[in-house]
């Protein structure tokens, strides 16, 4: 079992709305508050040589990320963290703070204890008058990405001039909010890698994705056959997905490429081709 069947498995005792979107959203006076949590563990979040501050870095910018996913500004952060040493919480700290800062957020507190595995849970609040969804595209939108994607994958399979891509996520907060005010339709971050997101898309809408390998943002100097599976497959690019109609696009300030578009029939393809449901997934046993 993985865990989007994990999380599907829910259904029946959460409303949809609880698991359809990268941040839960509430209706408070006139605007939306969004809040997203996430769990990393050593072991099989941080790659091996990172140090404690650029862990703590990451546990911000990957739930900052949810946040920008929705069109909102960050505003605070919460760390839960379960140390195996208690030294390294002064360094963890100090890369949550420096995340916080550069997107500005607050690090207004949060919670320790001992763990056998270091394992931290970072939880976001953030706002908007408006929320970009997962659901919303509508046949005809852009199928867009911002930045490029790969150089994630491509630092794991021994590229090493992408390793800050991969220790040091950069959410794309000011993006989220431009395009949420240009008017996206939809859009997620890509955290999981390009193909397990729009399969996450696919779920919450009832159109489907046409994408095209040929219009791809590649890691630079990466085999293009390489590059191609690893934009399509490799997770931690923390990029954002988004539809938006043609006639609203390009956005001012958003450095981003058409990828494909919206159409009717419910699936994913690329090149013609169904586009299968693979990328970054923790998964049980049977």
């Amino acid at each position: 079992m993985d865990e989007r069947e994990l999380i599907g498995s829910l259904s029946r005792m959460l409303d949809a709305a609880a698991t359809a979107d990268d941040c839960a959203a509430v209706r408070h006076g006139g605007e939306w508050l969004v809040l997203s949590t996430d769990m990393l563990h050593e072991t099989t979040d941080f790659p091996a040589g990172m140090t404690d501050p650029e862990i703590g870095w990451m546990a911000a910018a990957v739930t900052i990320s949810d946040i920008a996913a929705m069109g909102a500004r960050p505003m605070a952060l919460l760390l839960a963290v379960g140390l195996d040493r208690p030294e390294r919480l002064t360094g963890i700290t100090e890369g949550a703070l420096a995340c916080c800062r550069a997107y500005g957020c607050d690090l207004a507190g949060g919670d320790t204890d001992a763990h056998i595995e270091l394992t931290i849970v970072s939880t976001g609040l953030g706002a908007a008058e408006r929320v970009v969804r997962r659901s919303g595209a509508r046949p005809g939108d852009l199928v867009c990405v911002t930045g490029y994607l790969g150089g994630a994958q491509a630092a794991l399979s021994g590229c090493d001039r992408f390793r800050q891509r991969l220790i040091a996520p950069s959410p794309r907060v000011a993006e989220g909010l431009a395009l949420n005010a240009a008017g996206a339709t939809a859009m997620m971050d890509i955290s999981d890698g390009l193909a397990l997101t729009l399969h996450d898309m696919l779920a919450v809408n009832a159109c489907g994705f046409a994408v095209e390998t040929a219009r791809l943002p590649l890691p630079a100097g990466v085999p293009q056959d390489e590059g191609r599976a690893f934009a399509l497959f490799g997770g931690g690019d923390f990029e954002l997905l988004f539809t938006i109609p043609p006639d609203r696009f390009p956005v001012a300030g958003v450095a981003a490429t058409v990828i494909g578009c919206v159409v009717a029939e419910r699936a994913v393809t690329v090149d013609g081709a169904p586009l299968p449901a693979r990328g970054y997934m923790h998964r049980w046993a049977e």
